[in-house]
Formats: structure tokens, C-alpha cells, sequence
């Protein structure tokens, strides 16, 4: 599994930006995915997760942290998680990283430790 992952930047307190995950070629019938943030010391926090599966070509939002959005997509063979994120602060800054796994139970309650796959991080940085 490859997570790629785009969209981190600087940005201007109260900004927007928007961060996009893509699973190419997925083997499994459903997956979780996740967004996840992380700041130097701390432990990682969930940004938002979904549930895709491919029999059906559907996907939809367990959980999204409030002042953010979350939308998701399946679209040739390639499984895409979006966070958009709007009135940044700079207690926002942190690296961001996209998750997935194979679902074994409720996407919902998937925490950092029940992801298996992880990408490299985007940087998030917000200014005053």
C-alpha cells in the first residue's frame, strides 16, 4: 500500500487549505482511511476518518474534526481522502499524515495505532 499525499504549506492565520491522500490500485474490499496530525513531543491526533469500499465504489465520513471538512472518492481503481481546512490558526501547525488499512471493524473507532500503512507527512505551517 502507498499513500500519496499532497497539499501541505505555509499559510496566514486564518487561511485555507486543503490536504488530499490517494490509495492507488486498492487489494482489499474496504478500507479505512484516516487523517492524522502531529506536532514535535505529542502523540498523533485524528483529523477525520472514512470507510471506502470498492465492490460498491462508495465511500463516506466516520468522523471529522469540527472546523474542518472531509470529502471522499473513489475514482479509477484509486481511493482519494480530502481535508479542507479553513480558518487555520497557528495551533495548526503541525505535520499531517494520511493513514489506511484494511478494514477489520468500525472505521469510526480507528485510532493512530490501528492504522498498518502511513504516508511521509505533509507540512502544515500557519503564521500570526
Amino acid at each position: 500500500v502507498t499513500l500519496v499525499e499532497s497539499g501541505g504549506g505555509s499559510v496566514q492565520s486564518g487561511g485555507s487549505l486543503t490536504l488530499s491522500c490517494s490509495l492507488s490500485e486498492p487489494y482489499d474490499r474496504q478500507y479505512c482511511l484516516g487523517w492524522f496530525r502531529q506536532v514535535p513531543g505529542e502523540g498523533r491526533e485524528r483529523m477525520g476518518v472514512a470507510t471506502f469500499d470498492t465492490d460498491d465504489n462508495t465511500a463516506y465520513a466516520n468522523f471529522v474534526k469540527w472546523r474542518f471538512t472531509m470529502s471522499q472518492n473513489i475514482a479509477e481503481n484509486t481511493l482519494h481522502l480530502r481535508l479542507q481546512m479553513s480558518g487555520l490558526t497557528p495551533e495548526d501547525t503541525a505535520m499531517y499524515y494520511c493513514a489506511a488499512d484494511g478494514r477489520r471493524f468500525n472505521c469510526g473507532d480507528y485510532t493512530a495505532i490501528d492504522f498498518t500503512h502511513w504516508g511521509q507527512g505533509t507540512q502544515v505551517t500557519v503564521s500570526s
